[in-house]
C-alpha cells in the first residue's frame, strides 16, 4: 500500500496518523524533496529515507499522534558523520527538511433513531466534517430517498439497518458522541446501558426530565454508578422549542460547543 492509499484506508477506518514530507533538501541525501511516508500508530507506509532520519521522524510523529497535535511541524537534519543521536549516524552529507502534517480523526457521532428530530439532527450534521452513523431498527427510516439530503453533505455518512442496535453501539470508536432517541424506551434503555457498560463514549439521552428520573433509577439499579454521566434533557437549555428542527438546532448548538475544532470544509 503506497501512502495515499494508506491516508484514505485510515481515514476510512477512523485512526490518526501523521504525514511526512521531504520539503527541502541541500545536498546528498537518501530522498528527494516531495518524498513522503505516512506514520500510524503502529504502522509506516513509503519511506523518506530511512536510517537515522527516518528513525526520528517515525519518533516525534508517534509522539504528536499521542499528544492529539493539530499544528504541523518542520524538522530540520544535517546528515553528517559529527551529528548523533540515540537512532545513530547517517553520513549522506547533506541537510533535509520535513513537514510533519497531523491527519486527524474526524469526529465520530452516531444517532440511534432516525425519526422525526434524529432526521432533523442528521440533516444539521451531515453539513459538518464528521463520520456520521445513523443506526435505526425501522429499515423504512434509513431508505435511500429519505435520506439523500443527508447523505449529499460533506459528512462521511455510515447507515446501519440494526435490529439490535447495541451491536452498532460496540463497534464505535472510542470518544464516539451518540444520541439515543428511538421510538421505543425500551429501546433506549438497552443502549444506555450498553453505553455505560462501554465507559468510553459521550452519550445523550432525549427526553424530559420524568423521563431521566425513571432511567436513571433503573440503571442505578443496575449497578451503574456513573450513570450521571448520560445527558439527559440534551440540547442547549435555553431552546425550549419542542419542533424537531428546533430541538436538532439545540443538539446541534450544542455539540459543537464540545467540539470546538469541528467546522464545514471551505465552499467551493
Amino acid at each position: 500500500m503506497d501512502w495515499l492509499a494508506a491516508v484514505r484506508s485510515l481515514r476510512d477506518d477512523g485512526r490518526p496518523a501523521v504525514l511526512a514530507t521531504v520539503i527541502a533538501v541541500r545536498g546528498h541525501a537518501p530522498r528527494e524533496a516531495g518524498a513522503k511516508m505516512v506514520v500510524a500508530p503502529d504502522s509506516t507506509w513509503d519511506s523518506i529515507g530511512g536510517g537515522n532520519l527516518e528513525a526520528e521522524v517515525i519518533d516525534r510523529a508517534r509522539a504528536m499522534i499521542a499528544e492529539g497535535a493539530t499544528v504541523p511541524e518542520t524538522l530540520a537534519f544535517a546528515l553528517n558523520e559529527h551529528v548523533a543521536n540515540r537512532h545513530g549516524r547517517q553520513c549522506c552529507g547533506g541537510e533535509v527538511q520535513v513537514l510533519l502534517e497531523p491527519l486527524n480523526v474526524d469526529p465520530a457521532v452516531a444517532i440511534f433513531g432516525v425519526g422525526h428530530v434524529g432526521y432533523e439532527l442528521a440533516r444539521i450534521l451531515s453539513r459538518l466534517r464528521l463520520r456520521l452513523h445513523l443506526v435505526d431498527s425501522r429499515a423504512d427510516q434509513l431508505d435511500p430517498l429519505r435520506l439523500a439530503d443527508v447523505t449529499a453533505g460533506p459528512a462521511t455518512v455510515v447507515v446501519h439497518h440494526a435490529p439490535a442496535p447495541e451491536t452498532v453501539l460496540r463497534t464505535l470508536p472510542p470518544g464516539a458522541h451518540i444520541y439515543i432517541m428511538t421510538h421505543d424506551h425500551a429501546e433506549d434503555f438497552l443502549l444506555c446501558d450498553a453505553a455505560l457498560h462501554r465507559g468510553d463514549l459521550q452519550v445523550g439521552l432525549i427526553g424530559s426530565n420524568a423521563k431521566w428520573a425513571r432511567f436513571r433509577k433503573r440503571l442505578l439499579a443496575e449497578g451503574h454508578t456513573d450513570a450521571d454521566t448520560i445527558r439527559c434533557p440534551i440540547g442547549l437549555s435555553g431552546i425550549t422549542a419542542k419542533a424537531p428542527a428546533a430541538i436538532a438546532v439545540a443538539v446541534a448548538a450544542e455539540l459543537l460547543a464540545s467540539l470546538p475544532a469541528l467546522a464545514a470544509p471551505p465552499a467551493g
